[in-house]
């Protein structure tokens, strides 16, 4: 069942453009975790360019773009000699055309192979195009032999709809096999810029095991003209992106409604504690979970909720066997029944299994303060009368979070999990929508949605948090910010998502990560 609306038609495009003078010394912009920014879908962008480019004189704006294409690849690779542009036919590929003019200039040798023609191409490449031959660029029908730097300038915003042709996947295929450092302009071609897909899955997958497998990954870099794209942030837009920079080529973008939000530490550092303050400061966090063999993703949930600063931590354990943990001292141990969910923050599911079913409605019905994780998710999507107390809660003006992996969400949606993959940002907003809660659509690029707040998306975390009980860890850290008072669902959620990713970011290359270490450092320490 398709559920998702691929049109961007309906988007309100409510923002101004101002055109700046470019200050030649300036060099494009990091995009790193660090700092939050504003990301723009490939229609908002498009208006951006078009109102750019009326008040500009023709050509501008890909003149600007290859001057920024040709200096970012001296930065990159300053030793280069030989460059391969591989220049599509449409404005990228002028994009790509108008750089290895520059680069000639400055005494590289460029060597382009242009997918054009005289008769389709746009006007703008086609005066790429000459500026390019009088520069006495070297064009050729296969890449060089040999180079020191690619460049991939065959497909832009637009060309991420349908499977790349034959020609275009041998070429991509070429620079990502070889050794050599990968500069995208503007986008990875064939990329959707709003969703982070390929059309074409089983390419892409090559695509990206070749490059991972010749560098890492280390050598790739991607750079953004005139706005930041979201689809490069999430699904499989960060492995096809590498080392990410944007250039607004001078035109300033004012707007009050983005796409979504880049998460950045400016947006997520924690509060410091005030010497005056005691534990009931910091709130108290109830975990419910730990069904019959699963014990430990409860008891991961509640230490996590600890190292990230929860005052107390209470754990109710669906198993019946098990009364006390010897080892994780700190935790209070006691029956569900007697957990005070009215006054604490609730995580409830981790390590559920079918047990949570009979406790999840007292925990809807009763508990102002709600993170739902794993089997919980899984009885509400089986459960329509759990469904609808899950929606009152809104009415009662309630915390909730929701904490759905790809496959928990296709649940909650009642579609696949291919199609909740394919649109990220979407599925997440309409899971929100229709529960009324904050939804942590965990992922590469963790997507972070609210009725009413602007969409985000996390840029922190790696494959390192592919392992058992990370989530769980997730979901204590969570259960602390809300358990504190001190930030909404939205805002407590995305904290603690982007702190997570962070540690996983910082840890040390040669140590496994597992949830036991990864909890350790909830509270912002650096590992060991």
């Amino acid at each position: 069942m398709r559920i998702f609306n691929n049109s961007f038609s309906n988007y309100s495009l409510k923002y101004k453009v101002k055109i700046c003078t470019p200050t030649p010394s300036r060099f494009p912009q990091l995009i790193s975790a660090q700092h939050q920014h504003a990301l723009y879908s490939v229609a908002q962008t498009r208006h951006i360019e078009q109102t750019a480019a009326a008040a500009l004189p023709p050509h501008t704006l890909m003149q600007r773009a290859g001057l920024a294409l040709a200096r970012m690849v001296c930065a990159i690779a300053p030793h280069a000699q030989t460059v391969w542009l591989a220049c599509g036919p449409g404005n990228n590929g002028g994009d790509g055309l108008e750089a290895a003019m520059h680069l000639k200039r400055w005494g590289r040798n460029p060597v382009v192979t242009w997918l054009g023609d005289a008769v389709r191409s746009p006007s703008d490449a086609l005066a790429s195009l000459a500026r390019a031959h009088d520069a006495g660029v070297r064009f050729a029908d296969a890449p060089p032999a040999q180079f020191d730097v690619a460049v991939d300038a065959l497909l832009g915003i637009g060309g991420g709809k349908r499977p790349l042709q034959a020609t275009m996947q041998q070429q991509l295929l070429n620079m990502h096999s070889s050794t050599a450092p990968v500069l995208c302009a503007d986008v990875p071609s064939g990329l959707d810029a709003d969703t982070g897909c390929y059309a074409d899955l089983e390419f892409a997958t090559n695509l990206i095991a070749a490059r991972a497998y010749f560098t890492g990954s280390k050598l790739l870099f991607c750079l953004q003209f005139l706005s930041i794209k979201p689809g490069l942030f999430t699904a499989q837009g960060r492995d096809a992106a590498g080392v990410q920079w944007w250039d607004a080529l001078g035109v300033e973008q004012d707007t009050t409604e983005p796409q979504a939000l880049l998460l950045g530490a400016d947006c997520c550092s924690t509060r410091a504690r005030i010497h005056a303050s005691h534990k009931g400061s910091f709130g108290d966090v109830a975990v419910i979970g730990g069904a019959p063999g699963m014990t430990g993703a409860a008891l991961l949930a509640g230490q996590a909720a600890l190292h990230a600063g929860a005052g107390r931590v209470f754990v109710g354990l669906l198993d019946p066997a098990v009364r006390v943990d010897v080892s994780q001292h700190e935790l209070m141990l006691r029956s569900v029944e007697a957990l005070d969910i009215k006054t604490a923050c609730v995580v409830c599911g981790c390590g559920g299994a079918d047990a949570v079913r009979t406790v999840l409605p007292r925990v809807l019905s009763s508990a102002p303060h709600l993170v739902l994780d794993a089997d919980a998710l899984n009885a509400i999507a089986n459960d329509t009368s759990l469904q609808t107390l899950l929606r009152q809660r809104a009415k009662k003006d309630w915390c909730t979070v929701l904490t759905p992996h790809p496959l928990e969400a296709a649940r909650l949606l009642a579609c696949s999990t291919q199609d909740i993959q394919s649109q990220r940002l979407y599925a997440a907003e309409n899971l929100a929508n229709q529960y009324s809660c904050t939804v942590v659509l965990k992922g590469s690029g963790t997507i972070i949605a609210s009725p009413g707040q602007v969409t985000c998306i996390n840029p922190t975390g790696n494959a390192k948090l592919a392992t058992a009980g990370t989530g769980d860890v997730l979901a204590g850290m969570i259960g602390a910010g809300l358990a504190s008072h001190t930030l909404s669902a939205h805002a407590s959620a995305c904290a603690a998502v982007w702190q997570h990713g962070r540690i996983a970011d910082e840890w040390p290359a040669h140590v496994p990560l597992t949830a036991s270490g990864l909890l350790r450092q909830a509270n912002g320490h650096k590992p060991a």
